[in-house]
């Protein structure tokens, strides 16, 4: 989960009515989930033992071969893409042939955020209702939710679509920029993407929200080029490249308040030269975010005409650009109907599910829905907290709902 922003989820969760159940929930399934409960915690400790950073290849490598080999048991035909971009990890596909009329897409990350050795300071515990463990809940609870799903339809017969497709990517937290432009082929193929970040413990929030909007990543960049001198003997023949770029800084910080749908904190400084010399070139480079398609360029615009306006430093030159990561999700009003369909789901369970509108992190889902042609919905993976910090944990008594909620959400989906 590239940093969905749980306050956030928190702050504009939506959440359904409580109350009494709409329907009777599915029996079958919902015993087969109780059933397949023990099962995926042991999934979930087999794959949280493997270390499987953004920059492992081994422990990448490891990943993949356990979810092919799952999704090979289950029947699906796999295949293994090398990502575009990064540390060269693989990226698992498994597609199944049913006997209905819908496309699916289930996705979901075998990266973590953690370096190598992190077990050792953060190992797979059980305390209570929480499992720990370093990508417990993003994403290895995603994964495991999509196999143990798949386990019970298969064990149901159900084969109620033309074509499943499952993608595994290993670079979801450094960007997916190895992965994100087959994501958003393969999308473009299907009818609904179902995507499997976690969501929110409900020691957090309430409802253990589904996510239908997350801002889209850019970084702006800002350059200055000035002339390098003797700092002591002869400051007096530089230009201060550092000293032209903090002017600059300043002029822009406020920039994105007067533009809807985007944000812009400069966030990182770096300078050349000896703390003798006068700063020949300076850089900055800021976190940028997008809520609303295009902001991005108004944003960089009106930069380039800030820019343009003077300096500070003589003889200094001061070059800017905003350049799109990640982009924006937003499910739109046929996400939003899936997601009250799930909510739904989650009432003839006697559960609360909320739905959150946006927040300020960055999803694979943005990937699924670019084009709009699929309904993408987020969030489907086990309730949770930690992510990318100490001791991250799943909640035990979410599983069973979340199996339920999978579940139930595809048959529904292939009857369409």
């Amino acid at each position: 989960m590239s940093c969905l922003g749980i306050m956030a989820l928190a702050l504009g969760c939506s959440l359904g009515l409580a109350g009494a159940a709409e329907a009777a929930p599915d029996a079958k399934l919902l015993a087969a989930a109780e059933k397949a409960q023990p099962a995926l915690i042991e999934t979930l400790k087999e794959m949280v033992l493997i270390e499987s950073g953004s920059r492992q290849v081994d422990g990448l490598l490891k990943m993949a071969a356990l979810v092919e080999g799952r999704l090979k048991a289950l029947g699906a035909e796999t295949e293994r893409r090398k990502a575009t971009a990064g540390a060269g990890a693989d990226i698992v596909l498994g597609v199944f042939k049913g006997a209905g009329k819908r496309k699916i897409m289930l996705q979901a990350h075998m990266d973590t955020v953690y370096g190598p050795g992190i077990l050792d300071s953060q190992p797979y515990k059980i305390d209570g209702n929480r499992l720990y463990g370093p990508g417990i809940a993003d994403d290895k609870g995603g994964l495991a939710v999509i196999l143990a799903s798949l386990q019970i339809l298969k064990d149901a017969g159900w084969r109620d679509y033309d074509t499943l497709t499952v993608l595994a990517n290993p670079d979801e937290e450094v960007g997916s920029m190895g992965s994100g432009e087959l994501i958003a082929s393969l999308a473009d193929r299907h009818d609904v993407v179902l995507s499997f970040e976690p969501t929110a413990a409900k020691s957090i929030v309430k409802g253990e929200p589904l996510l239908l909007g997350a801002a889209g990543i850019a970084t702006a960049t800002m350059d200055v080029k000035g002339r390098a001198a003797h700092a002591g003997a002869a400051p007096e023949l530089g230009r201060n490249a550092l000293i032209e770029l903090a002017y600059q800084l300043l002029q822009t910080k406020d920039l994105a308040k007067e533009i809807p749908g985007v944000t812009l904190n400069w966030t990182e400084l770096n300078t050349t030269g000896p703390r003798n010399q006068i700063t020949e070139k300076a850089q900055a480079r800021g976190d940028v975010r997008i809520t609303q398609p295009g902001a991005e360029k108004k944003l960089d615009a009106a930069l380039q005409a800030k820019i343009a306006t003077g300096k500070l430093v003589p003889d200094t030159e001061t070059t800017v650009k905003v350049e799109i990561g990640r982009p924006a999700f937003l499910a739109g009003d046929k996400g939003r109907a899936l997601g009250e369909k799930a909510q739904g789901i989650y009432r003839e369970i006697d559960r609360e599910l909320g739905l959150t509108p946006m927040t300020g992190g960055g999803t694979d889902a943005a990937y699924a829905a670019r084009s709009g042609k699929a309904t993408v919905v987020e969030s489907f993976g086990l309730a949770g907290f930690g992510y990318h910090a100490k001791d991250e944990y799943i909640e035990i008594d979410s599983i069973v709902p979340r199996l339920y909620l999978v579940t139930r959400l595809l048959t529904e989906i292939g009857k369409q």
